[in-house]
């Protein structure tokens, strides 16, 4: 290609056509989601671009993650969706259950070429973050304060147990001797005293 084609600019201009961040497209440069979680994105488009499809897709973008059919209109492939609004010259994509591999470069897109790929879209970059979900802290123990027990019934107390005669054979032995020496030995002996006394009386 030479100056005399009158064309020169053709090359200039099919690389402008691929640079991200089309004047003709804007929204947030990034946005942050958290595991589990959703977020949106808003694309603002050129009144020339009312009537065409917009997409969103994943670098290296080959094919469109989603893309519009009508106006007002949402469309959904698994966790995202997109809708139109050319009402106010905007789409809108929202990604939903967020997890940690959907982080990554992302593409708001016009579909305004034939070509496969979507090289020569205009298109404008988005860079989405998705952090993990915050541990839950732990409950701290307040200085001070002490467990309070429940009162003891009947049915969490261990009976005592009654002593088994057969553990102690000494004291039951004893026992049997005093039982002997109350009912048996004393009342011989003072049977035997006062024998004794009778037959020694003064005549």
């Amino acid at each position: 290609m030479t100056p005399r084609d009158g064309r020169p600019w053709l090359p200039v201009a099919l690389l402008l056509l691929q640079v991200p961040g089309c004047w003709c497209l804007s929204g947030p440069t990034s946005v942050t989601g958290t595991v589990g979680g959703s977020l949106s994105v808003q694309c603002q488009y050129e009144e020339k671009f009312r009537e065409m499809v917009k997409y969103w897709c994943k670098s290296p973008c080959v094919w469109s993650t989603v893309k519009t059919k009508e106006a007002d209109l949402e469309e959904s492939n698994g966790r995202v969706s997109i809708r139109d609004h050319p009402a106010n010259l905007t789409f809108t994509v929202t990604m939903e259950n967020l997890t940690e591999g959907d982080a990554g470069t992302y593409w708001c897109g016009i579909v305004t070429s034939w070509l496969p790929g979507y090289f020569l879209d205009p298109t404008f970059l988005v860079v989405v973050s998705v952090t993990p979900v915050p541990s839950s802290v732990r409950p701290t123990r307040t200085p001070g304060l002490h467990r309070i027990l429940p009162a003891p019934t009947w049915s969490t107390m261990t009976p005592k147990e009654s002593p088994n005669p057969s553990q102690y054979p000494g004291s039951l032995l004893g026992s049997v001797h005093f039982l002997l020496l109350i009912f048996l030995k004393v009342p011989l002996f003072l049977i035997m005293l006062s024998a004794v006394l009778w037959v020694n009386r003064p005549q």
